[in-house]
Order: C-alpha cells, then sequence, then structure tokens
C-alpha cells in the first residue's frame, strides 16, 4: 500500500489571503499534508504558506492533480514543472489525474505514462488518480501496473459510501482518498451520526472523519476557522465501536453531490 498520510489539509475553493490563513493555522495545529490541484488556482498561495510557515519542506506531504488541459504528452510534465515552481517546491509527494480525459480526448494509457514519467524524473514522489471508476483504474493499472497508483482520490462519505470503487482499490493495493468526508455539512445533521457523537462527547464531524479513516481511508477536510481545524484533528484518536461503524455503514443512500458535466465518467 502507499504511504499516503490518512488525515490531512483540502483546500478546495480556497484562494488568496483565506487559504493562506487556513493553511497556516493548520501547519501551526500539526497538520502535515496539505491537498492542492492546478485547477484550485491557489497553487502560487499553497506554497506562500508553506515557506512562511516555517515548517521544514522534507516535514510535510505536498499533494497537487493535474488539470485536463495538461494530459497530452508534451504538457502533463511542464504543467507539473510550473505547479511546482508556484508551490516553491523542487517536488510534489503526490500527484494526481484530477478527472478522467474529457471525450477521451487524450487517451488514458497516454496520460499515465507521462505521469509515470513524472515520477521517474524525480518530480513527484507517488503518483495517481482521482474520480475513476473501476473500469478507469482497471485501465490505469494496465496502462502504469497497480503498483505505481498510490490512491484513488474519490467523493466518498456516510451517504455515497463508493463501495464498488473502494473494494476494487483495496483489491490492487490502491488506497482510497475521500473527499467531501462531511458531504458538505449534509451528514452532520444525521440523528444516526449526532447519536454516536453524543455518546463519544464528540462532534458529527470527528464521528465521520474517524469513520472513514477506522475503514482505511484518508480524509483531506477543509476549514477556514482555527477551532474547527483543531476539533477536525481530533478525530484521529477517536474509535468507533462495531455497532456504531455498522450503523454509519446502513446511512449508504448512493447520494452523489460532485457529477460535473463533461467530466464525470459513467459512475458505478
Amino acid at each position: 500500500m502507499s504511504s499516503i498520510p490518512p488525515f490531512g489539509l483540502g483546500t478546495f475553493r480556497l484562494q488568496g489571503q483565506t487559504v493562506i490563513d487556513s493553511i497556516k493555522n493548520a501547519l501551526d495545529l500539526g497538520y502535515r499534508l496539505v491537498d492542492t490541484a492546478q485547477i484550485y488556482d491557489n497553487e502560487a498561495d499553497v506554497g506562500q504558506a508553506i515557506s512562511e510557515s516555517g515548517v521544514a519542506r522534507d516535514a510535510l506531504f505536498l499533494t497537487t492533480k493535474i488539470w485536463t488541459a495538461n494530459y497530452a504528452k508534451d504538457r502533463l510534465i511542464l504543467s507539473l514543472k510550473d505547479s511546482l515552481a508556484k508551490l516553491r517546491t523542487d517536488h510534489a509527494d503526490l500527484t494526481l489525474i484530477h478527472w478522467p480525459s474529457p471525450g477521451n480526448a487524450v487517451p488514458l494509457a497516454e496520460f499515465m505514462g507521462a505521469l509515470a514519467e513524472a515520477k521517474t524524473q524525480g518530480l513527484t514522489k507517488q503518483i495517481g488518480v482521482s474520480n475513476f471508476t473501476v473500469d478507469l483504474m482497471r485501465q490505469a493499472i494496465a496502462a502504469v501496473g497497480a503498483a505505481e497508483i498510490a490512491t484513488n482520490q474519490v467523493e466518498l462519505h456516510p451517504y455515497l459510501q463508493n463501495r464498488k470503487v473502494a473494494d476494487f482499490a483495496h483489491s490492487h493495493g490502491i488506497s482510497i482518498t475521500s473527499y467531501m468526508t462531511l458531504g458538505y455539512g449534509s451528514v452532520l445533521k444525521d440523528p444516526v451520526i449526532q447519536a454516536i457523537a453524543e455518546a463519544h462527547q464528540a462532534t458529527p464531524a470527528q464521528v465521520t472523519l474517524a469513520w472513514a479513516m477506522q475503514l482505511g481511508y484518508a480524509v483531506i477536510p477543509s476549514s477556514t476557522r482555527r477551532a474547527h481545524l483543531e476539533s477536525n484533528m481530533k478525530a484521529r484518536q477517536l474509535r468507533l465501536s462495531d455497532d456504531e461503524m455498522a450503523r454509519m455503514a446502513a446511512l449508504d443512500r448512493n447520494s452523489r453531490l460532485t457529477s460535473p458535466e463533461g467530466l464525470a465518467p459513467a459512475w458505478d
């Protein structure tokens, strides 16, 4: 399995001073993984926050994602080098393909091959994919081998447990990174999650993050508030009982929140 920290900071939809403050607070509190992407248009802000934080680069785990416009063989590595310049580093710890190529404009084998080449060149320590279905993971494995694919980062929360994808990934030694683990806050109002939280004197967010980590998934919640960043970290110490995990498992309703037209594959 890959060596991706189980808990980190997401930066989706955060830009400028907002993301700089979020990262600085998070690093100050002890976060060590920061997840960004070319399309978030905040890599330069992330680089600034990290360099101003005083935390050593080798103590951090930095993830970025290649955008669909940069999948062609002659563009992917150049775009990653541009990202690294913005991030003020000579390598990423993990670089992902953000979405499948729209309309299969760039063949999967081409962009996976270019990403593997970026790893060979030392531009990234690990590579992986995001928003990939079982079929797309199969194709990626055929292109570069399962051992090369560190993770598949997918929408996964109590209302969308994505078990087909998670089980297939697990059977091939590919880890799952869960994004939107809190379901944009929708799951925090769930009576089952609230009851479990009460039993543990925890918050619904802590219970949900602990549930995902207990299933072996990495989580990357974001927050602009230091108190929430600090609270989310406490999920790492929370253990749910088998009964509580079973009650969480029963919440699955295949409720997908992210499926952008033109980008989304035929979901499992």
